[in-house]
């Protein structure tokens, strides 16, 4: 017998009307997984409250409702944890407040720290039983959920309904007050920008550094989506997927028959990860292959101490700008934030304690500015008012066009001359002058 979730099934704005009062804080999630109809439905009440705090983060669809109705922020302010495109936008009109924190303690906070009143939770159809999947944003939902004085579940029939192997990515219809369903939009999509010449020549120098049975964590962008590239046009084998967000890198890994997951120590012959974003057709992968992929919460996937356990993690992630003590700015322009620190710092950890393990930073060696000219990434200090993302003893290599520094073990002096080995050559002087100054 199917279950029965007619009694707690409700319309969005029944839902909004009993879930959320004024002063509340609602969660709306984090990456491509979005409460679309919970949104509209509490937008709708915009003359009706005061003072509520709507808290998500790296969202890439076009529009958050509550925020667009209410450019006084009379009723909703909304804040991030991970600054996306969309929400830079808003930013910049002063409609988004960015709040710092690593991914890895996301939880801790729910438990601990702060309040959750209302969570509006994206879930997949259910199955007979009534289990559903959390899509392709398994976040940190069951925490945040499991703190909530009232929990909806937003039923989406275009999420992937893959459960976890064990379970880890499901949920029962039991555990929400309030069900709601209706017409989505389809699920967003993250493209890829063709890849420069010199995303291409970090890639090749990084994908020469991986070894067969390499634990991949894959950050988003040009470059590791290049690496994933040419990691599938290699005689590389047996890589497996340990990451935070998984994209269209694995499935390209996947389709060349790269992506086995055979020698993980940790959930071998699965891929792990927390969030997916990518095309339609990696979401269709999800949905049509569950039995690849182990989905986890957030402080399960980032966990340093469990990454730890496998040999030959490879991390790679974009920073903005690294100083020459390895320093890294990942995540700001000054003080105007453009990211966030998400989860570098968990995986950075988790390959330095890796046996065979790396975790690299890629990034051009040069930007060019509004006035034509260039200026290096690679700086003798991080400015004042710009964000030290990675701390120096957490960097392991760096890579530019240039080559790749080890910083590993070296002192300031010799860190120093690595960095500028790796520095646009138009940079190198200046560079090595205030090293000279600084580090004896």
């Amino acid at each position: 017998m199917a279950y029965d979730y007619s009694s707690k099934l409700v319309t969005p704005e029944k839902a909004a009307k009993l879930a959320v009062q004024s002063g509340d804080w609602v969660d709306y999630g984090f990456g491509a997984g979005f409460p679309e109809l919970m949104d509209k439905a509490l937008a709708a009440r915009k003359e009706e409250l005061k003072d509520v705090k709507i808290r998500g983060g790296l969202v890439i669809r076009p529009r958050i409702e509550v925020v667009e109705c209410d450019p006084e922020q009379t009723a909703f302010t909304y804040y991030s944890w991970h600054i996306g495109d969309y929400e830079r936008k808003l930013q910049s009109r002063g409609l988004c407040r960015f709040i710092p924190m690593i991914l890895r303690s996301l939880p801790e906070l729910y438990r601990r720290h702060i309040r959750v009143d209302a969570a509006f939770v994206p879930v997949s159809r259910p199955d007979e039983s009534g289990y559903c999947g959390l899509g392709i944003s398994n976040y940190a939902w069951r925490t945040i959920f499991e703190n909530a004085r009232t929990v909806v579940f937003e039923i989406n029939e275009h999420l992937p309904r893959l459960q976890g192997v064990d379970g880890s990515h499901r949920v029962h219809l039991s555990e929400a007050d309030y069900i709601v369903e209706g017409e989505h939009e389809p699920l967003p999509i993250r493209t890829y920008r063709e890849p420069s010449s010199i995303d291409i020549e970090i890639a090749r120098r990084v994908a020469a550094e991986i070894p067969d049975g390499a634990v991949l964590s894959l950050g988003v962008g040009g470059v590791p989506f290049t690496v994933a590239k040419m990691l599938a046009e290699s005689d590389k084998k047996d890589l497996g997927c340990h990451t935070g967000t998984i994209s269209d890198a694995f499935l390209a890994l996947y389709k060349a028959g790269k992506l086995t997951n055979r020698c993980k120590e940790v959930d071998c012959g699965f891929s792990t990860w927390n969030l997916a974003m990518g095309s339609q057709e990696l979401y269709q992968w999800l949905d049509e292959e569950p039995g690849l992929f182990r989905p986890a919460d957030v402080d399960y996937v980032h966990s340093p101490e469990r990454i730890s356990r496998m040999k030959n993690v490879i991390s790679i992630n974009g920073g903005v700008e690294l100083d020459l003590m390895g320093q890294e700015n990942a995540e700001s322009a000054g003080s105007r934030q453009l990211s966030g620190t998400g989860g570098q710092l968990d995986f950075l950890e988790g390959a330095f304690r890796s046996q065979g393990g790396k975790g690299f930073i890629c990034l051009a060696s040069t930007h060019t500015k509004k006035d034509g000219s260039l200026k290096s990434n690679i700086v003798p200090f991080i400015p004042g008012g710009s964000t030290v993302s990675a701390p120096r003893t957490m960097i392991q290599y760096v890579a530019t066009e240039y080559g790749i520094a080890n910083l590993t073990g070296l002192s300031l002096r010799e860190r120093a001359e690595a960095m500028i080995s790796i520095a646009h050559p138009d940079f190198r002087d200046e560079l090595s002058r205030y090293a000279r100054e600084n580090f004896r």
